[in-house]
């Protein structure tokens, strides 16, 4: 889930209209006397809930008038015309989006601290978002006239968390009487108007797991290609979750899950042509088992659901060590409409960059990760002389099950810092909201870096081997 998208269902009034937040110097939007802060509340006679409406209405037209409420309260309309595919140079801002009314067992939001950041208890159950950053919904409460709305602006493919089929089993995982838990005549309703569907299990132990879940698996796959991917990703328990109704996931439930699912992976690449459910990283990182090649994940349609993610570094850092420099990761959900602010960029100081001297410093990342990241720069040492030290950072924010990178607060990194060794520390860029420089306790980076006793550096893959390969021997 992107927090940014989140966010304004705390910090934004429900309002009539879609508010401009820039124009383009220039452009038509210039032109015509929209500012920064104007509410378009119609296009042609037809409202405007939301910048997805807006570019809707405005696509392929030529001949347009706004109805525009002005910074100063009065309400004008504005006629003109546009040359075919001229850009407006027109920005907006998020959508508030629609919150979810399932009381999920396993909702992230259960096993939040306390004093988390407020975006982080926003349960989203929205299309839209689905549609432009791939958050998981689960339909339930989801009304006829947003299912018309998919289909007629083809917002598609929906990102849709099935979690089971048995109809009595996800009624019982959403909290939500059988009536609101049965999407059947939803699904089947975008899939006859060619929606397609990436499809999500969060799998509870003793819950929806076994013959429950080959039920689930083998009913979407009867849709497929409309149903395009299944990601079975295991559920994570903080210390803060105290529902008796769940069990943790342990290795030997991820060995079984393994075992029983890859029978299932068989038969689909026999069928279907494709693997089609995709079990997450950690499931085969807690079992032990090796993560699956390049070719059991095709396109790596549900990445960013963490299914792949281990493959797509293992490949990409063994091209670096080979000497080839692989291209910059794209986020596979994000649509191309979809607003996606950044924080901005932390720069490499100027002596760090120096090819005469080898590297030596500390990486920081999460407890799942660090085997498999340290395998790979301690192959790097070798090849370098470098001196590189991997160092696992346990989550202590959120305790309990949760191992993974992105969830490490600025308190964890910090409690770490007499594991840092050498000239800089880098963390995962990951940790840092995309959209503010703060980690998830709500620490600023700035923060973090004076505490810290040198250059503290977030990276992602990317960035870690454009700074690693001025030193690789070719």
């Amino acid at each position: 889930m992107y927090e940014f998208a989140v966010t304004p269902a705390i910090t934004q009034l429900r309002r009539p209209g879609v508010t401009i937040t820039e124009v383009t110097p220039g452009a038509v939007g210039d032109e015509i006397g929209l500012e920064a802060n104007d509410r378009i509340v119609k296009v042609n006679g037809r409202a405007v809930r939301d910048y997805l409406d807006f570019r809707f209405q405005t696509a392929g037209e030529t001949e347009l008038i706004f109805q525009v409420k002005k910074t100063q309260g009065e309400t004008v309309e504005i006629e003109f015309d546009r040359d075919e595919g001229e850009d407006l140079g027109l920005m907006f801002e998020q959508i508030a989006p629609r919150q979810c009314a399932n009381e999920c067992l396993f909702c992230f939001t259960k096993g939040n601290p306390e004093g988390a950041r407020p975006s982080l208890f926003i349960r989203d159950e929205d299309i839209r978002l689905s549609f432009l950053y791939g958050n998981y919904t689960t339909l339930s409460s989801i009304t006829s006239a947003e299912m018309d709305r998919i289909v007629e602006q083809r917002l598609s493919p929906q990102y849709v968390s099935v979690h089971a089929t048995d109809l009595k089993t996800r009624a019982f995982l959403l909290g939500v009487p059988e009536s609101r838990a049965d999407i059947s005549d939803k699904i089947r309703f975008l899939l006859d108007n060619d929606i397609e569907i990436h499809a999500q299990v969060v799998l509870c132990p003793t819950i929806n797991d076994g013959d429950i879940l080959e039920k689930t698996l083998r009913d979407l796959a009867a849709d497929h290609p409309k149903v395009i991917s299944t990601a079975i990703v295991p559920m994570a328990l903080t210390r803060f979750n105290t529902d008796e109704r769940l069990t943790r996931v342990t290795p030997e439930f991820c060995r079984e899950t393994i075992v029983r699912v890859e029978k299932l992976q068989k038969e689909f690449r026999r069928t279907l042509g494709k693997t089609f459910a995709f079990l997450g990283d950690e499931i085969y990182i807690n079992a032990g088992v090796e993560i699956p090649s390049r070719r059991h994940y095709g396109s790596y349609p549900q990445i960013e659901d963490g299914v792949g993610m281990m493959r797509t570094f293992l490949n990409k850092f063994e091209s670096f060590l080979d000497g080839k420099r692989p291209r910059r990761a794209k986020e596979v959900r994000a649509h191309g409409v979809a607003i996606v602010p950044h924080a901005g960029e932390t720069p490499v100081p100027e002596h760090l960059l120096s090819k005469k001297k080898r590297p030596h410093g500390t990486l920081l990342t999460g407890e799942m990760f660090a085997p498999i990241l340290r395998g790979e720069i301690d192959r790097y040492n070798r090849r370098t002389r470098s001196r590189l030290k991997v160092v696992s950072v346990p989550n202590n924010y959120f305790g309990g099950d949760v191992a993974v990178a992105g969830l490490l607060s600025g308190q964890d990194f910090e409690a770490r810092k007499e594991s840092i060794a050498g000239d800089f520390v880098i963390v995962p860029k990951v940790c840092v909201k995309s959209d503010e420089p703060v980690f998830i306790d709500g620490m600023a980076l700035e923060d973090l870096k004076s505490r810290m006793p040198v250059p503290l550096l977030p990276m992602d893959t990317d960035d870690l081997l454009d700074f690693l390969s001025p030193h690789l021997v070719k």
